[in-house]
């Protein structure tokens, strides 16, 4: 069924080349900024310029000054007071996924928070502690403090203590991984977090749950479990649990199940009745209060041999600089945790800063996390990121800047000067259940691979490949494997892009997919072939095959044929065994042998593949006919091909000289070639190239397949108008085309012999 008149347009203008349309239309000369030019820029110094800089480096001083006292405190003091409470348990919970005693981790729930509220650009993530950074720096720290003396003689001073080189690893981690933030935000490359996508991200974050659950279980099941590193660690760290299964301690197994359950059953109810609630309910804060209480109370360390927190050290530990020695040994687990830490945190605030309308600087968050890290590491913490938890929770309770940051870092502090003894009677099993139930976001996350599937069979690829891999190889390893993955798929896609021939759509000036309508044609001696993809060195090979699959034959070959055959004939002529007459040809009844194709393939391969020379001979050949001495050639049925370049993003320079190559040899055996939609940096690329010569003209770039059509039809037929229509029905082997009284006519579209005496 056609749509209304009402809905349709008719459009009146000239017939394009690329050629034409500059005549027609001057193009501006712009001046484009060489390198000195952006350098020039870059390094000037004016009053505006030194300002935005400001700005920029210091983002505090453009919302502080606007802050509405009024609306915003209170909402930013409850939701920083209730954050804080939080940030207190993930602190110290997440110190045992570090492999560090749990007072370290209130320091990491402090000091990232300070700097980034001067330097940060999002105004609603909490960042402190987060599970799968805390695991991927206690990997490091069970790699080398873990696997015993000899793999640490030379690396730490001597004299410490197993915890007290835990904490320099975990230090050590820390500010190598704030000095490379420091440094990619320096350079300006806030856009590497553009190749971990959001499959790839959700599939090493769901992954890393996996890890982080499993390093829980011995607090779980209170037995006592060497750390394990590299590949095949979650393993060999389930084998050595189970192998202990029999040990496991009841008070700890039982005190966790409670926990949890009671924990997941209120976080439930917080979400069900999310909208009627001022604020969720702080069960974590609650349950830990009152299992605090209970192990003091009954004084389960002694009577049933729990682990539990201990002292906390009560106020600040002295900056610590770790010896430059140890920094060697973590360099790939500092760029991990430093990439991985940014693209968490930059995904979360992306998602608030888009839901709430203010801008987000990715230069300026990689320094503010780089900072962060340095600053949080010199003074024992471990390093930061955002925790999706919390920062739902600053968000939920009304927290509207980071003021709500500040405040809850107020309440660390409070904790960590004067109430962190308290904290002490705090089982360990406690905290890793807690650790464990907020793992369920990034566990929910194995949904995620239906509906991936359904929708891009790639990004599940990418999902299903970054979960096993990290699983299996570390989350160090793991993450490079992943991206490494993720890169494939890409060089895939633009490797081997989904090619087709196109054909016309009835009664438009639209190109379809000949495969995919049933009201489309294809026109008579007209091949259209369409190639969405960025043509390069690795898939120029692939754009050639696919391209003779298309057109049916390989020109080359075509071509070697038809000199071979003139070699032949030439022969033939001079030897008087073949005669041109004005009926055609007369041949002899006896022929001497003439050359086979092996004879000239091992002599002069070099001169068949030069263009056809007829000029000697007496008559002109019908390649499509049958040729004298029983000569066989391959038939070309069509005589021009139109190569849609609307998809072709840039081309290098060896898929240039390829094409150069190919589009001579279509030309060579009278198939002329028609570039449509090609970009115009590609075209000013390809004269600075020296594309062009006597074969490859310019002339042969067209506007828009329809311009190229309309183009082609009058140039082999003259006589009829520029506008055609197919009747319906799939292509039968006829042009169709409009009469000027609007009747349709068809004509073969076939070339005879010509001789000429």
């Amino acid at each position: 069924m056609k749509r209304p008149t009402a809905n349709t347009f008719v459009v009146a203008r000239p017939l394009y080349s690329e050629n034409t349309f500059n005549e027609d239309n001057e193009k501006v000369h712009r001046y484009h900024k060489t390198i000195l030019d952006h350098l020039g820029l870059y390094f000037s110094c004016s009053t505006e310029r030194v300002k935005k800089m400001v700005y920029s480096l210091f983002p505090i001083l453009t919302w502080l000054p606007a802050y509405r006292i009024k609306e915003w405190l209170l909402s930013d003091i409850v939701s920083g007071v209730s954050t804080g409470l939080v940030g207190v348990l993930q602190g110290l919970a997440y110190a045992l996924l570090v492999s560090v005693p749990p007072g370290y981790g209130l320091y990491a729930a402090f000091f990232p928070i300070i700097t980034y509220f001067f330097l940060g650009t999002s105004r609603h993530i909490s960042v402190g502690p987060f599970p799968v950074l805390s695991l991927m720096v206690g990997t490091a720290v069970n790699r080398l403090v873990s696997e015993g003396p000899d793999r640490s003689n030379g690396t730490f001073p001597e004299g410490l203590t197993t915890a007290e080189k835990q904490v320099m690893v975990a230090v050590s981690v820390t500010l190598l991984a704030g000095i490379f933030q420091l440094a990619l935000g320096i350079l300006q490359v806030g856009f590497i977090v553009i190749y971990l996508s959001d499959a790839l991200v959700s599939g090493f974050t769901t992954a890393a749950a996996v890890h982080v659950l499993v390093s829980q279980l011995k607090f779980l099941f209170g037995v006592v479990v060497e750390g394990q590193s590299g590949p095949l660690a979650l393993i060999y760290t389930l084998i050595d649990v189970f192998s202990q299964i029999t040990k496991t301690n009841v008070a700890d197994l039982v005190t966790s199940i409670i926990i949890m359950v009671v924990v997941f059953a209120v976080k439930e109810l917080n979400d069900l009745f999310k909208k009627r609630l001022p604020v969720p309910i702080p069960i974590e804060v609650i349950m830990t209060i009152i299992a605090t209480g209970v192990s003091y109370a009954f004084n389960f360390q002694d009577k049933y041999g729990v682990d539990i927190v201990g002292n906390i050290t009560k106020g600040y530990e002295p900056p610590m600089i770790p010896p430059l020695g140890l920094f060697k040994e973590i360099v790939m687990d500092a760029f991990s945790v430093a990439i991985v830490g940014f693209a968490v945190a930059y995904s979360v605030a992306k998602v608030y800063s888009t839901k709430y309308d203010y801008a987000l600087n990715g230069n300026q968050e990689l320094l503010a996390f780089g900072i962060s890290n340095v600053f949080c590491g010199a003074f024992r913490g471990f390093a930061a990121s955002t925790a999706l938890s919390r920062s739902a929770v600053q968000e939920s309770t009304g927290g509207k800047t980071q003021i709500a940051g500040l405040i809850s870092a107020v309440i660390v502090m409070i904790v960590i000067l004067a109430l962190g003894y308290l904290l002490g009677p705090l089982q360990k099993s406690v905290l890793a259940a807690l650790v464990v139930i907020n793992l369920k976001g990034m566990l929910m996350q194995f949904s995620e691979i239906r509906h991936l599937w359904k929708k891009d069979k790639y990004d599940c690829m990418v999902w299903v490949v970054s979960f096993i891999v990290v699983v299996l190889l570390g989350l160090d390893l793991g993450l490079a494997a992943a991206v490494g993955f993720e890169l494939l798929t890409i060089i895939f896609r633009t490797q081997f892009p989904r090619c087709c021939v196109l054909g016309n759509i009835n009664g438009t000036e639209l190109y379809r997919d000949r495969k995919d309508y049933i009201n489309i044609y294809e026109l008579e001696g007209v091949k259209i072939f369409r190639c969405p993809s960025p043509i390069f060195f690795a898939n120029i090979d692939f754009f050639k095959e696919k391209l003779i699959a298309a057109v049916g034959f390989n020109p080359l070959r075509v071509l070697r044929k038809r000199n071979k055959a003139i070699r032949k004939i030439r022969k033939l002529l001079k030897k008087g065994e073949l005669q041109v007459t004005s009926k055609g040809f007369m041949t002899c009844a006896v022929l001497s042998n003439v050359d086979t194709d092996d004879e000239f393939d091992n002599r002069v391969i070099e001169e068949l593949d030069k263009p056809t020379d007829t000029k000697d001979l007496p008559f002109q050949i019908n390649w499509n006919s049958e040729l004298p001495a029983n000569i066989q050639v391959p038939p070309v049925d069509f005589h021009s091909i139109i190569i849609d370049f609307g998809a072709v993003s840039f081309i290098d320079y060896s898929a240039m000289n390829s094409l150069k190559s190919t589009f001579k040899e279509f030309i060579r055996v009278d198939v002329d070639i028609y570039i449509v939609g090609c970009d115009s940096n590609i075209l000013e690329k390809l004269e600075r190239c020296n594309f062009f010569d006597d074969e490859i003209k310019t002339s042969m770039f067209f506007l828009t397949v329809h311009d190229a059509v309309l183009y082609i039809l009058s140039k082999h037929d003259p006589s009829t108008a520029t506008n055609y229509k197919p009747i319906k029905g799939r292509n039968n082997g006829m042009v169709h085309r409009n009469t000027d009284n609007g009747e349709l006519r068809n004509r073969e579209c076939s070339v005879p012999i010509q001789t000429k005496f």
